[in-house]
Parts: C-alpha cells; structure tokens; sequence
C-alpha cells in the first residue's frame, strides 16, 4: 500500500460534557481512524500554552495519533455542553481559541506537497487565520489528492463563501440531511429534496462524489456511475459521538487501497455502524473492519 502523508486538519479541542471532558475535534478523530487502517495519518491544529492543550496532546500519544500541534498563547479549545429542561444538548464552541490561529509552519509548508489526503471542514475556517492555513494546504497538495470537504456546520460558524471557496478545493463532499437544508438556502436553490441538492452540488463543481448520511435512515453516495445507497445497520448504540468522521476515515481509507465506491461505502457504513456501539469517538477497530482495506477482503 502506498503511503504518503494524510491529515485531518482544524479543531482541536474538549467538549465539556456534564460527566466530565471528553477529547473533541473531527480532524483528530479522521486521522486516528485512518491510521488504524495502515495510513501515516496526523491532526493538524492548535493548542494553548496551559494545562488544556498539555492534556490534550498527552492523549494524542496516548492513542499513538501523530500530532503538528503548535502551543499559541491562545486557550486549547472548548465546547461548554449543557442540557435544557428536555434534556437536550446546547453546545457553546467558545471563541478565540488556539484552533481559531493554526500557523503555517515550516513543518506543515513541507508536509503538504506530499499529503495523500486531507479531511477539512467548516468550523475551523471561522476565522480568517486557520482558514488561510487550510487553503494554503489545500492549494499545496499534489494533483490526484484526495482533498475531502466534511461540511460539519456547527452554531453560526458558517457562510457561502467559506462553503463556496471549500466546495471549489475539495474533491468530496460529505454531508448530512440537515446541512443539505442549510446550504440549499445560502445558496438560494429551489427545492428541499435531499438527492437534487446533492446532484446540483456534484454537477455545479465537479465534484467526484458527495456522500449524503441520513442518521438511521441510510446513506447515499452520488458519483460518475451512479448512486450507491445503503441502509444504516440496526445496532445497540451507546453513542453517536465520532460516527461520522469514522465514516468518512474509512471511505476514504478504502478509496486510496483501491476500492471501488460502492465497497468504499460498504466499508463505511460497517465502520461508523460499529463506533456507535462503542463509548467515545476513537475506539479501536475489529480486525475484520480494518482488513477489508488491507486485504480486500
């Protein structure tokens, strides 16, 4: 298996749960995935000079994920989780935090023309810095690279022109049913149907594919050959945290081994069906998962 560098790169941070802190970010959760499918995968971000980002860069290794995490005089990054009278989760990403400033440095200059593959998203592009940082990773990378745009709309962190510059870079869109919604009124399209709003996407900027997951309801991927839909598996679920980024690690993990969509998505869907099984979003991985990329099994 070829391997050249992959990265998940923009949040990193802790989600201040009402049970205590739990290691947050969809970079690091891609970049953890793909490596325990074979790949040399880092998360790319940025952490405080204080205890937080210690902590968090001490579980990194603890995972053994590869970090460029530069310490800023800027806080680590949190999301303050609260829950209402109905006991729903209201989520408060906090502002001005490291992730908000990811520098371009020296080592992330040199490491982009060799990436593979590179997972972004909306949030981390709030601010004008770590948003310069990402562009410039992505316009850095080598022709053929995987360049994956997981929307992720979080709060009021968002707008068409950060949507619009990212769906220009990447070369896949993941998205859920909800977002569909969002980015069908920014961009001003007439219709809510989940399936013309991908379509359009796809068509209006040459994507190769856009990935649609719809919770329990399935997942669809909208390609040059057609449409690959599965069914969401019926599983005992112990939480939904990193499902997503689990998703997207391993479609696109079994893209770069070779795989055609349609078993990219199967794979996908197996993947994030079994971190919903388990506590937190960086399990491990059963052998059987993780070598039907290796093996083509």
């Amino acid at each position: 298996m070829e391997n050249k560098a992959i990265i998940g790169i923009g949040e990193a941070l802790w989600d201040m749960l009402p049970a205590g802190r739990q290691l947050g970010g969809a970079p690091a959760n891609f970049a953890y995935h793909m490596s325990q499918f074979g790949y040399d995968a880092a998360a790319i971000s940025a952490v405080g000079n204080d205890t937080a980002g210690d902590d968090l860069l001490a579980e990194l290794d603890a995972r053994g994920l590869k970090h460029l995490m530069p310490r800023l005089g800027k806080p680590t990054g949190t999301v303050e989780v609260t829950l209402d009278a109905a006991g729903i989760p209201q989520y408060d990403i906090r502002r001005d935090a490291a992730w908000d400033f990811i520098p371009m440095t020296l080592e992330l200059r040199n490491t982009a023309p060799a990436c593979r593959c590179v997972c972004f998203g909306s949030l981390a592009q709030r601010s004008e810095v770590s948003r310069a940082t990402i562009n410039a990773v992505l316009d850095a990378m080598p022709d053929g690279a995987l360049k994956v745009f997981d929307i992720n709309l979080r709060q009021d962190y968002y707008g068409r022109d950060v949507i619009e510059s990212s769906l220009r870079r990447c070369r896949i869109l993941k998205i859920n049913d909800e977002e569909t919604h969002a980015v069908a009124r920014l961009f001003g399209l007439d219709t809510d149907d989940e399936r013309q709003i991908c379509m359009h996407l796809k068509q209006q900027y040459g994507l190769q594919a856009v990935i649609l997951t719809c919770g329990t309801d399935g997942s669809h991927v909208f390609h040059e050959g057609g449409v690959s839909s599965l069914p969401t598996p019926r599983v005992e679920v112990a939480d939904t945290v990193g499902a997503g980024d689990s998703f997207t690690a391993a479609f696109c993990a079994a893209l770069l081994a070779g795989r055609t969509i349609r078993r990219a998505h199967e794979i996908a869907v197996a993947t994030s069906a079994y971190v919903c099984t388990q506590h937190g979003a960086m399990p491990r991985l059963p052998r059987q998962i993780t070598a039907s990329i290796a093996y083509g099994e």
